[in-house]
């Protein structure tokens, strides 16, 4: 677990997912999808948050759209740890996904390593592999803004896409042999 603040890995992805935006409602399953749980435990995660009033839901049609209720006297609190634990994939992903040129991203290192589970001291640094060939100068800026909002040191690192499908640099081969968490890819098509 990234924070032992939370009860449940899949609470802070889920979390991650509907506090670090709460102008956005999201479906059960666009919540499940985002933050890389199976549906019945988004669902799950999601009827304990609204009944603490975390989270607040409402009907539309057949789907349960839900949001995070800013109202709550701590969400500050509660949206500052959960943005600087489990914020660093959806918000690298927001900010990539507009970037031209990026065909993967993903986040690899210990932060990935502890979203994965693997045991270990907390992350100091979020580190980023892009596969592709976007501007320097636009990955710097997602770089800076991430920092900004994560209160922690975000370090991209870029590789051409050939690069990544052969994967013979030792580098390479150490990152894709590691837990990776998808950023941009076919995984995440429709974000």
């Amino acid at each position: 677990m990234l924070t032992p603040f939370l009860r449940s890995d899949a609470q802070g992805a889920v979390l991650a997912e509907t506090l670090l935006d709460p102008t956005t409602e999201l479906t059960i399953s666009e919540i499940a999808r985002r933050a890389g749980v199976l549906p019945a435990v988004a669902h799950r995660e999601v009827s304990r948050l609204v009944d603490a009033d975390v989270l607040r839901d409402r009907r539309e049609g057949n789907n349960r759209l839900v949001h995070a209720n800013t109202e709550h006297p701590l969400w500050p609190l509660m949206s500052q740890i959960v943005v600087e634990t489990y914020g660093p994939a959806p918000l690298l992903r927001n900010l990539l996904a507009e970037l031209p040129g990026i065909r993967e991203a993903y986040i690899y290192g210990s932060w990935a390593g502890r979203r994965a589970g693997q045991p270990g001291p907390p992350p100091h640094d979020v580190d980023v592999l892009v596969v592709g060939n976007p501007s320097r100068t636009d990955l710097l800026d997602v770089a800076d803004a991430a920092q900004q909002r994560l209160h922690t040191q975000v370090n991209i690192h870029t590789t051409t896409p050939e690069a990544w499908a052969a994967k013979d640099q030792p580098f390479l081969m150490t990152v894709a042999s590691r837990p990776l968490i998808t950023l941009v890819g076919p995984e995440t098509a429709g974000d």
